[in-house]
């Protein structure tokens, strides 16, 4: 029979978990990478971008990911760096979520083994 201290504790780790759960279920479009804003020089030689110092062309905006083992840039305008931004924003609170979600089950369930285990004793 379970103690009202192991009882106690378990319903609070399930209200824990119930609650980041609602959390995870609540993050919008997820998104890896990184957005980044950069300044390029072109292929003409008389260009400002080539003088000394240079009047670089930009600032453009550029997504970098890893997919299929693969790195991939992407341009994006302001509108389209605003959303991945979000996005990524996203994935770090998802992952933060998730393993937050992982130490209170871990806890959970460290707690019903060790009663289960008293209990066949």
């Amino acid at each position: 029979m379970a103690t009202k201290r192991t009882v106690t504790r378990l319903a609070a780790y399930e209200r824990r978990y119930r609650e980041l759960a609602r959390q995870f279920a609540d993050i919008g479009y997820i998104a890896s990478g990184s957005v980044a804003r950069r300044f390029n020089r072109c292929g003409k030689p008389n260009c400002a971008c080539h003088h000394d110092p240079p009047s670089l062309h930009g600032p453009y905006w550029q997504w970098t990911a890893k997919l299929n083992g693969k790195t991939i840039n992407r341009r994006l305008t302001d509108q389209e760096a605003e959303l991945y931004n979000e996005w990524i924003a996203n994935d770090r609170r998802a992952r933060t979520l998730l393993a937050e979600m992982r130490r209170t089950a871990t806890k959970a369930t460290e707690l019903i083994l060790n009663e289960t285990t008293r209990e066949a004793s």
